[in-house]
């Protein structure tokens, strides 16, 4: 086990690729077995998979692109999926943040949902609450809940999930309720998509003085019209500040390359940086100012 600095809690983040496609549902799930193993054996107290990490398991049924029959195929097994990571989180004594997964709801809506499963049994949800324009024009997924974060024995944790993240105002109910780290599970399929994850995610660090953490979904998928094309690399952000590196970088993987990212958020630091940083941003963010339209001959 590698060694731990006092006071972190450690993430374990997953650049976790959609190839090869598992054989069956069996087999998906041994595969997250071996994630989650590998994530305590490095000490880690949370794992954390990427949006839509689900999708690859309508890999073993679905052999040619279909996109209505690759959402069927996860929706339908969604139940059993979020089974799976609870015995794991239990069998592995961490948390574990699900990714993303489609789940259908009361009102025949599908909705993009985070499962987090803590190591005792609890079990919460975030949903994506803001669609991109090929999950709503082309994919049919519905906007979800409004942030939450989660009171954990880790520490507090909001989620905002790809897309959500590049919207200050939704992390930042996240951060007013008090949370440490924020959770960025992401799926884009070209690096000018990573990268407007990646830099929302160095700016909500900034802006609320706290943790960000990136896992994306990586690889192709020949066989699905959904998560066909994947690229990112997991990262950890903080504010560039006294405490912290004069970069905000902590940690960041390679490209698309398959891997658990071990990295540790001292979350005595956010404390300290928002209480004497040598800015203040997280006390001092202004209200939503209203813009005054002057006309200009």
């Amino acid at each position: 086990m590698a060694h731990r600095q006092i006071g972190a809690m450690r993430l374990a983040l997953a650049q976790f690729s959609v190839a090869p496609a598992p054989d069956s549902f069996a087999g998906f799930v041994a595969r997250l077995q071996a994630l989650g193993q590998d994530a305590k054996a490095a000490g880690a107290d949370i794992l954390v998979l990427p949006e839509y990490a689900a999708m690859a398991l309508a890999g073993a049924t679905v052999k040619t692109p279909d996109l209505a029959g690759e959402l069927e195929v996860v929706v339908s097994q969604a139940g059993s999926l979020i089974t799976a990571l609870r015995d794991i989180a239990a069998a592995e004594k961490i948390f574990i943040l699900g990714g993303t997964l489609p789940m259908r709801d009361s009102d025949d809506k599908i909705r993009n949902r985070a499962p987090f499963c803590s190591p005792i049994g609890g079990l919460a949800f975030q949903d994506k609450q803001t669609m991109t324009r090929f999950e709503a024009e082309i994919w049919g997924i519905s906007p979800g809940a409004a942030p939450k974060v989660f009171d954990t024995a880790i520490g507090r944790i909001g989620v905002s999930i790809c897309y959500d993240s590049e919207f200050p105002l939704h992390v930042r109910a996240q951060a007013a309720a008090g949370a440490q780290v924020l959770l960025i599970p992401s799926c884009t399929d070209n690096l000018a998509g990573f990268n407007r994850v990646r830099l929302s995610a160095r700016a909500r660090a900034l802006e609320n003085q706290f943790f960000t953490a990136v896992s994306p979904l990586i690889g192709a998928a020949p066989w699905s019209a959904a998560i066909d094309e994947n690229t990112g690399y997991a990262a950890l952000y903080a504010p560039p500040d006294k405490v912290f590196p004069p970069s905000g970088i902590i940690a960041k993987g390679e490209l698309n390359a398959p891997t658990l990212l071990i990295a540790d958020a001292d979350l005595t630091l956010v404390d300290k940086t928002r209480r004497d940083g040598a800015v203040l941003n997280h006390r001092d963010w202004p209200p939503t100012p209203q813009a005054e339209i002057i006309p200009l001959p």
